[in-house]
């Protein structure tokens, strides 16, 4: 008889079933990560990548090491909540950046034209030409910078720094009024702060500047949703804090600046009357900075609220 079975120990050697429990381990782990998405190995600064099951924009940011704002700001056709299996995400580098008011930097990679990169971003080939002077359509090089002038005000999610620093060209000219009509129920939708008083109307300061409008509350901290629709921005910006940017019906825009803690995420629907943050306390009382978009531009609140 086999002194090894005597022992309890079957055909292989200690080492031999060692190695194979190893093995095993290895694949189980190989097929964990094939059938739930895994760790995308291709995810640095720089890549394109193509979406796999399981995975999210959150996850993808973390692994690439860059803040999800700037991932889904590189990104404007691609929706957290739609993810496809297959689709393609520009993953943006460190010397890349999005500024709200534009024009991006983006940096230039293998197989890059004026026309994809148009493409990609939404705008036209005769922006970025006159964005880049010098630089021609045939003379791009690999990791040189250039401008991305957008075809709106703005960049993907349509706004655009409006605080009273801010020193951007495109909030101190006048906007036009916008190219659709308001919807049906426009001048009947409830403030945002309640209660409420208007510190700053919308309107150009002594110096031109256009500015949103600035409510004040001494007993509510609630920034109220003014009508229905999907969140499209939760995170910060550089001089308006923590901002919600809802999307409602009609091609209109709210948008809750200055808050101190936010209560949705971006996809999140939300109703009329629910709670999109939480204000900051101000000199005035509960500070919130708003402002009202139609089709990505200005307008005067006064127009939709009662």
């Amino acid at each position: 008889m086999d002194q090894r079975a005597v022992a309890g120990q079957g055909p292989y050697s200690r080492r031999q079933r060692l190695n194979l429990a190893v093995l095993l381990m290895i694949a189980l782990l190989l097929t964990g990560c094939a059938s739930h998405g895994g760790w995308n190995q291709s995810v640095t600064p720089g890549n394109w990548i193509s979406i796999k099951r399981g995975d999210t924009l959150g996850e993808l940011a973390k692994q690439a090491g860059v803040p999800l704002e700037r991932l889904q700001r590189f990104n404007p056709g691609v929706r957290a909540r739609s993810l496809a299996i297959g689709q393609r995400l520009l993953i943006p580098t460190h010397q890349e950046r999005a500024p709200y008011g534009g024009p991006y930097r983006y940096q230039v990679r293998p197989g890059d034209t004026y026309s994809a990169i148009a493409r990609h971003f939404g705008t036209r080939v005769s922006r970025l030409s006159a964005g880049n002077p010098g630089t021609s359509a045939s003379s791009l090089r690999v990791g040189q910078l250039i401008k991305v002038p957008l075809s709106g005000s703005g960049a993907s999610s349509g706004v655009a720094s409006r605080s009273s620093s801010s020193s951007s060209s495109a909030s101190s000219r006048p906007s036009p009024a916008p190219s659709t009509p308001l919807p049906s129920s426009a001048g009947s939708w409830p403030w945002p702060l309640e209660p409420h008083r208007v510190a700053r109307e919308y309107g150009k300061d002594a110096r031109g500047t256009l500015q949103p409008m600035l409510l004040t509350s001494g007993s509510s901290d609630k920034a109220l949703a003014v009508a229905d629709g999907e969140v499209r921005f939760a995170g910060s910006m550089r001089q308006l804090g923590r901002v919600v940017i809802v999307h409602h019906a009609g091609n209109l825009q709210s948008v809750y600046a200055l808050c101190q803690s936010l209560s949705v995420e971006v996809g999140k629907r939300v109703s009329r009357g629910d709670t999109v943050c939480r204000t900051g306390s101000g000199d005035r009382g509960n500070e919130l900075l708003f402002d009202m978009r139609s089709g990505g531009k200005p307008i005067d609140p006064r127009r939709v609220l009662r």
